[in-house]
């Protein structure tokens, strides 16, 4: 499964997001719907998207009937899930539902899109850790669910020396040095030649090629000449990705993937039984 829902997070963030909407109690779908009521809810979407997250309505409904899971392309009309509940219930638990599917499926068709725009080169499009605080680990596996591969998930499980490490420790070379006692393979942002030297000297696994044109990165590749892995980052887009890619790095990583995807449009009609 692309989109695991039994992961610990997965079920904090559903628990919190009911807490905040519903607090004491619906009060207007308890005044005006009687308790007694069943309907069903079907999730469509109204336009083409890769869904992602249709696996947490089962942690909102009980026994869901879900039709597309994560990493499903579909053409605006088709049906993501039906659920079959008490009206009280799926009306309650409408929006967040929504919330959830339209934001991650959101995040899930860019990051189609840009594995889309990069077609052929044989680039990797990679994630970040520029994502919605307390739905990172949701919002990484919705970017998976597109077709992209996740960078590291936080600060504990990988090394990627940054430009503000590198200042305050001294220069690359210092800050290689000291990273080396984490047994992890060391990944170095570097944004000038001479860093870029020094990475190599050090023997840096990746070096990170920060904020440059494509035509910049495309030398530097080349004189790195696969002595280490490469990635670009900063300031990539839709419309500049493939210019990038051409360079052929082994990465390419938009923050833009998780923090500035667009919610897609996806209807939640609630029908009596």
């Amino acid at each position: 499964m692309i989109f695991d829902a039994t992961h610990p997070d997965a079920r904090r963030a559903i628990e919190a997001a009911l807490a905040e909407d519903i607090g004491p109690g619906d009060i207007t779908t308890n005044a005006c719907i009687d308790a007694d009521l069943m309907a069903e809810a079907r999730f469509v979407a109204k336009q083409e998207i890769v869904v992602a997250g249709s696996e947490l309505l089962s942690l909102l409904f009980d026994s869901p009937e879900i039709q597309k899971e994560s990493g499903s392309q579909l053409r605006a009309g088709e049906q993501i899930a039906s659920v079959r509940a008490s009206a009280r219930t799926l009306l309650t638990r409408e929006r967040v539902s929504l919330n959830f599917l339209q934001r991650l499926s959101g995040v899930a068709t860019l990051a189609s899109k840009f594995v889309a725009a990069v077609e052929g080169t044989g680039v990797r499009i990679i994630d970040t850790r520029k994502t919605t605080p307390g739905l990172r680990i949701l919002e990484k596996m919705a970017a998976a669910a597109g077709g992209i591969v996740n960078h590291r998930i936080g600060l504990y499980d990988a090394v990627l020396i940054k430009n503000n490490h590198i200042r305050i420790a001294g220069g690359v070379r210092q800050a290689i040095e000291r990273a080396r006692a984490t047994g992890k393979p060391i990944e170095v942002e570097v944004r000038t030649r001479p860093e870029l030297e020094d990475a190599l000297a050090c023997g840096a696994q990746r070096v990170l090629l920060d904020n440059m044109t494509p035509e910049q990165a495309a030398r530097e590749i080349e004189f790195i000449a696969r002595r280490a892995e490469t990635e670009i980052s900063g300031g990539i887009t839709l419309e500049n990705v493939r210019a990038y890619a051409e360079g052929r790095p082994e990465f390419i990583s938009s923050g833009a993937i998780t923090h500035s995807a667009p919610a897609v449009d996806i209807n939640c009609g609630i029908y009596l039984l």
